[in-house]
């Protein structure tokens, strides 16, 4: 398995219209962010995400890892910081399940800029195992916001800040091989249809050739989903054109470019990095051919 390669998808996975060209906190499409895989507070919205999928082996371990963004405030605008949670070696059993408490503190950030603010987030991971045939097993990982608001009544900006941004999960086997959902052996068919899936779209990622890493994604990919190699770094926009962006930006007034600047420090880097492509540069992101059949 290739931890490098799953990582790049998960962290296009992470911050997926985490802000949005023209990269302003002013442009209008910038004042409704974040609307992938949030965990909101209990009672406010959605507040959980599901992911059921199948494994097949004769005793198989997984470990599984929740990742998402808890957001801070500054100035009247909310950046990300990455947050996660780790649970090794579940060993699929007939009937087992095992819940793990977790909690982000606000005072677990050192990065946090001046009069910058955070609120805490509790939740919890439940892990739940079921036999389905000898040497089959369907696992499911369900993430829940535990947050209460009480009485008093959230604003969108608020509930935000106690909320999981762009949550997703890991999971990796040891001992066994995950099914694909999206292309099941026929023997296998029936075992995925049994596969309820809350909030989130389970696919093969990695090495094509090995079966044991599943990305459980807010977003709808496909398995062993790949980022193109000629793009220079993260847009947060996976359903643009990297060339698009890239001259939109440089046609952006010296005011605008100011505004960016100063707002997120990924919008920033994106800035930076797109003013000091070299033309050639520019040749790569114009198109490439590949895998014809």
């Amino acid at each position: 398995m290739n931890l490098e390669h799953v990582e790049k998808i998960a962290n296009a996975v992470l911050y997926e219209g985490y802000l949005l060209y023209p990269y302003r906190p002013s442009s209008v499409k910038n004042r409704q962010r974040f609307n992938f895989g949030v965990l909101h507070p209990e009672a406010f919205d959605v507040s959980r995400m599901r992911t059921e999928c199948v494994v097949a082996g004769a005793s198989p371990k997984v470990d599984v890892k929740l990742r998402c963004l808890q957001l801070a405030e500054r100035d009247n605008w909310q950046e990300g910081h990455e947050r996660d949670v780790t649970i090794t070696g579940f060993a699929l059993e007939p009937a087992r399940t095992e819940v793990r408490p977790f909690r982000f503190a606000s005072d677990d950030s050192g990065g946090l800029k001046p009069g910058a603010r955070m609120e805490n987030i509790e939740g919890e991971i439940e892990l739940i195992c079921s036999r389905l045939a000898d040497g089959v097993f369907k696992i499911a990982v369900e993430v829940r916001n535990c947050v209460t608001a009480g009485n008093q009544a959230l604003t969108r900006d608020q509930a935000l800040l106690r909320s999981m941004i762009s949550a997703h999960t890991i999971l990796q086997v040891a001992g066994g091989e995950f099914v694909s959902l999206l292309d099941p052996p026929e023997v296998m068919r029936q075992a995925v249809a049994e596969c309820e899936n809350l909030g989130t779209w389970p696919v093969l990622v990695g090495d094509v050739r090995h079966r044991d890493t599943m990305l459980s994604s807010p977003i709808i990919l496909y398995d062993y989903a790949e980022t193109a190699p000629e793009s220079p770094g993260d847009l947060f926009d996976g359903t643009e054109i990297d060339e698009i962006l890239a001259l939109r930006i440089l046609t952006m007034t010296d005011d605008e470019k100011s505004e960016v600047r100063n707002s997120d420090d990924r919008a920033r880097r994106i800035l930076e990095r797109t003013e000091m492509l070299p033309p050639e540069h520019f040749q790569k992101l114009h198109g490439a051919l590949r895998g014809m059949k």
